[in-house]
């Protein structure tokens, strides 16, 4: 199995920078797209970003302009470079992961999520 574990999430201030990490581990034939979700405290979860295997990335409204996602292949790692915070983006953020883990011809391709990292923005 896949699990992706997320870091780089903490306590910041308003107009701070964060740069979060997820890292899969486990076994795996390959990952595929990778993305970020968030969820503040009361809400629904959103879509924050996702990013091909080829680096094609794709960006909420609310993301573009202070979000950067990002993916090192050679690592399985993908990451999320947030600027500017804002109080509004405090949020549990989660990684996920379309990955295969059989090799075989009929094998699927599952997505597989992180526990999440808290940002908490805040004076």
């Amino acid at each position: 199995q896949v699990q992706p574990v997320e870091s780089g999430g903490g306590l910041v201030q308003p107009g701070g920078s964060l740069r979060l990490s997820c890292a899969a581990s486990g076994s795996f034939v390959s990952i595929y797209n990778v993305g970020w979700n968030r969820q503040a405290p009361g809400k629904q979860p959103e879509f924050v970003a996702a990013i091909t295997k080829a680096g094609s990335a794709n960006y909420a409204d609310s993301a573009k302009g202070r979000f950067t996602i990002s993916r090192d292949n050679a690592k399985n790692t993908v990451y999320l470079q947030i600027d500017s915070l804002k109080p509004e983006d405090t949020a549990v953020y989660s990684c996920y992961m379309q990955a295969r883990i059989d090799p075989g011809p009929d094998a699927d391709f599952d997505y597989y999520w992180g526990q999440g990292t808290q940002v908490t923005v805040s004076s």
